[in-house]
């Protein structure tokens, strides 16, 4: 039996544009410039793909990931992120202290203070986020109840409180994309 393949280390972007003649055009194909990891969080790889500014967002606008930071998009803006989840570690507190160094480190932008018993990554954001499981299996995880996902499972995931638990074993892989939004 072989090794499974490691994560992936960001994904490829591949971006088009209007030339000045009309003519549609690719751009730009290569790795997302804008990868962020977290020392304590091994196998945690967040890969920033592109993020807008107002909406509706101007189609010549150029990207704004390099300089994004946190968990939230700009103010009436959208980011579009792949977060590879690695296997949660064999004890809460271990993976405890993952999840609060993650978010210290990269998601300073919202408060992360889960409840008694809750799971460590629990938070909320105002936002509208599309959660699509490209691989592997990851559990959706809410005050009253979860459900795992696998490749090509979409959740629609309103302002509630939430968490994301890789039990499989083996990483997955999901792409966020959350749009600004209020309460």
């Amino acid at each position: 039996m072989s090794d499974p393949q490691p994560p992936q280390q960001g994904v490829r972007r591949i971006v088009t544009e209007v030339r000045a003649n009309g003519k549609s055009a690719i751009v730009e194909d290569g790795p997302t410039p804008a990868i962020i990891t977290v020392p304590e969080r091994p196998g945690y790889v967040v890969s920033n793909v592109w993020v807008t500014t107002p909406t509706p967002a101007p189609i010549g606008q150029p990207d704004a990931s390099l300089g994004h930071s946190g968990i939230l998009p700009p103010k009436n803006g959208t980011i579009l992120r792949v977060i590879e989840y690695p296997p949660e570690p064999a004890t809460k507190e271990e993976f405890d202290a993952m999840a609060r160094a993650t978010f210290k480190t990269i998601y300073g932008d919202i408060e992360h203070a889960p409840g008694e018993g809750s799971h460590g990554g629990m938070h909320t954001t105002e936002t509208v986020d599309y959660a699509i499981c490209l691989s592997g299996e990851i559990t959706a995880v809410m005050d009253e109840n979860e459900t795992v996902m696998k490749a090509g499972d979409i959740l629609i995931q309103r302002g509630t409180a939430h968490a994301w638990a890789n039990r499989s074993g083996k990483p997955a892989s999901i792409a966020f994309v959350l749009i600004d939004g209020k309460f």
